[in-house]
């Protein structure tokens, strides 16, 4: 790995940095995003709505982390989806100290941080706020009596989140496919800079024989689609799968779930690179805005099947490194299993996709854009 580029001032000096992210509750994409900025600017504060340190790796606790107010709150860390209305006062809650450039990661409201005088503000978006653009059904299900409770307060938040982007100098999406939503939802022009993979870490084993079973990574909440997997293995009783992850969505899911379904909870990192070294395909059943777990598959030198719509159009070669299905339905997800089951996938093939999107392409890519916002106040 090459050592990171240094950001300048128009002064010439090193600029200083701020970073700011939603919340800071455990090490999904976001966070490793957020992980390779905190190694880039090892002085920089990071500034946050809550935190559980305990969650995170050393990389980021090794920085001064701040929280708002919403810290205080009894059980926030396990129940702060429901507090969503109060997290635009406790981020203006938040003051930062002087500096040259802020570094927003955001999905939420991180973006809407009001930056000290004088610095400028990039904001890495994940996606403009999900849930208030639209995304009703994979954040509330088919909860009709939910959705209509919480539809005046998702429209007052779309039009907090209008608002709020204009204190952003300067976009970034994380995908194509996210830079076009933030031209529709904020009439605002983006780079793209696709995220870092951590490809030194996830790499094939080749004393392992894979394929014994199949492999979902992920969060355990409606619009990750974890319930079409579960219909398609029922028409996949031959194959095993596997799912990693937790979520509001898992004691649903598993009381409905086939015999050939093994839940396997949150893993450390080791024990998922030994996962996905041994899987015969790394399932992806939902629409993502980007999705870094398909490209950790691939590090590993396995395949993905995934649905043909988002950020995966952007990651998977079609054929080459995986076979996207369409339309999401049970049916389809498990003919696209069985073809993939019947190809041979050279590893180093699936590996040399992942690679386009190490560290240093990101860090490469970001400075550009950074340096360019720094010398045009």
């Amino acid at each position: 790995m090459n050592p990171p580029p240094e950001l300048l001032t128009p002064a010439g000096s090193p600029a200083r940095v701020v970073l700011v992210h939603d919340w800071l509750t455990g090490m999904r994409g976001g966070e490793r995003v957020l992980e390779v900025l905190a190694d880039w600017f090892p002085a920089a504060p990071i500034y946050t709505l809550f935190a559980r340190p305990a969650a995170l790796s050393p990389t980021l606790t090794a920085h001064p982390i701040h929280t708002s107010r919403l810290q205080q709150i009894p059980g926030i860390l396990n129940h702060y989806r429901n507090l969503l209305p109060l997290f635009p006062a406790a981020l203006a809650g938040l003051r930062l100290p002087p500096c040259d450039l802020v570094i927003s990661t955001s999905h939420c409201v991180a973006k809407s941080i009001r930056p000290p005088a004088g610095a400028r503000h990039l904001c890495y978006c994940f996606t403009p706020m999900r849930y208030a653009w639209g995304f009703f059904d994979e954040y509330l299900g088919a909860d009709s009596i939910k959705r209509r409770l919480a539809a005046p307060l998702l429209l007052a938040l779309r039009h907090w989140d209008r608002r709020a982007n204009q204190r952003v100098d300067r976009f970034v999406a994380i995908s194509r496919h996210i830079q076009a939503r933030i031209a529709r939802c904020y009439n605002r022009d983006a780079g793209v800079v696709y995220p870092p993979v951590n490809t030194d870490f996830f790499t094939p084993d080749p004393t392992v024989t894979p394929g014994a079973y199949d492999l979902i990574v992920s969060a355990l909440v409606p619009y990750k689609r974890i319930d079409l997997a579960l219909e398609a293995y029922r028409l996949l009783p031959e194959r095993r799968l596997k799912i990693v992850g937790a979520g509001t969505e898992y004691e649903r899911l598993r009381a409905t779930a086939p015999a050939n379904i093994e839940w396997l909870g949150r893993r450390a990192d080791p024990e998922v690179r030994a996962l996905y070294q041994g899987c015969g395909c790394l399932v992806f059943p939902g629409e993502e805005d980007f999705g870094i777990v398909p490209l950790e598959a691939q590090a590993c030198g396995r395949p993905v099947v995934g649905y043909d719509r988002g950020g995966l159009r952007e990651t998977v070669r079609p054929n080459e490194t995986g076979i996207l299905f369409s339309p999401q339905t049970p049916t389809h997800l498990a003919a696209a299993v069985r073809a993939c089951t019947q190809t041979t996938w050279p590893a180093e093939r699936l590996r040399a996709q992942a690679l386009t999107f190490a560290p240093d392409a990101f860090r490469s890519a970001l400075a550009h854009e950074c340096q360019a916002l720094l010398r045009n106040p």
